[in-house]
């Protein structure tokens, strides 16, 4: 283990929020991302980098930033992402917990208005928020809208949630009370975590875009098929311990209905079927974006 600054965090106060963002051989997008909490415009948090057994020098392009409230932790294992969440659940100080991953980029205002989402609602256990999705040389491909309400939210469980991941921030208590499944299934710990618990949860979110989400490349279609059907066998088992037979055939449907359109998709992309789809994005999404970018890629 060691610390990007000497500062011992232990002789601060705590912080308001505790950031956790695992990493993998996160590549040259690792420095971008850890730049955009630097940038925060709320800044009561810590960030507790994980490494999970990197093989790559990704971590030497933060050596030049010096700020107390980073922590790097290295132990030389590969555990997987929910392991390592939980890890950073163990050791958060912050009352509250938010996610961040290694490739992302997260706005200026992120974590203001998160927080305010959540102190002016204490019912409220998770919030996310709205996200553009980005490419590897940073140019829009697509938006994420996230619905706003518990309600909207969790309308239809046999769907799975529409609430991503990276953008996530909640209650500490929250977190250490549902923790991530471990072995983590596969690429849909969320998903299982949050059917597990909505229905003794309060979720929220922020409609407006306070978060970039990088798909990076050609899809890798063998994965996302196992996991749909890796989430499906967690609602199966959730929907018969309830006792919903309906939703679990709905859940069937869906699934169904994915993997059809999955492996069109797949042999679209296989065959050049498919032109390359160009996102159309509004003058205000795109500026806020480029704005952002601009803002978040210098140091100090």
């Amino acid at each position: 283990m060691y610390r990007i600054s000497s500062v011992d965090p232990g002789l601060d106060s705590s912080p308001l929020i505790t950031v956790a963002m695992p990493i993998f051989n996160a590549g040259h997008h690792l420095r971008l991302a850890v730049l955009s909490i630097v940038h925060q415009t709320f800044c009561n948090w810590e960030l507790l980098i994980i490494d999970d057994g990197s093989t790559d020098n990704a971590l030497q392009s933060l050596s030049d930033i010096n700020d107390p409230r980073i922590t790097i932790l290295r132990d030389g294992l590969n555990k997987g992402l929910a392991a390592r969440l939980n890890e950073a659940i163990e050791k958060a100080r912050g009352r509250y917990f938010a996610r961040m991953d290694q490739d992302d980029v997260s706005y200026p205002e992120r974590f203001l208005r998160q927080i305010a989402l959540l102190q002016d609602d204490p019912s409220l256990d998770l919030v996310a928020a709205s996200a553009i999705t980005i490419s590897d040389d940073n140019e829009i491909t697509g938006l994420l809208p996230c619905p706003v309400t518990h309600e909207l939210i969790c309308a239809r469980p046999w769907q799975g949630f529409c609430f991503a991941h990276p953008t996530w921030m909640g209650k500490i208590e929250w977190f250490r009370k549902y923790r991530y499944t471990i072995p983590g299934p596969f690429f849909c710990e969320d998903q299982e975590l949050l059917l597990r618990s909505y229905c003794t949860s309060k979720f929220g979110a922020t409609e407006d875009v306070l978060f970039a989400y990088r798909v990076r490349g050609k899809n890798n279609w063998k994965r996302v098929v196992r996991t749909r059907w890796v989430f499906f066998i967690i609602q199966s088992r959730y929907f018969l311990n309830l006792k919903k037979i309906h939703f679990l055939v709905l859940a069937f449907c869906v699934l169904l209905a994915l993997v059809i359109r999955d492996y069109r998709r797949m042999f679209g992309e296989l065959f050049k079927l498919q032109p390359r789809a160009h996102c159309q994005t509004d003058t205000y999404i795109a500026g806020k974006w480029h704005e952002t970018l601009s803002l978040v890629g210098n140091y100090p």
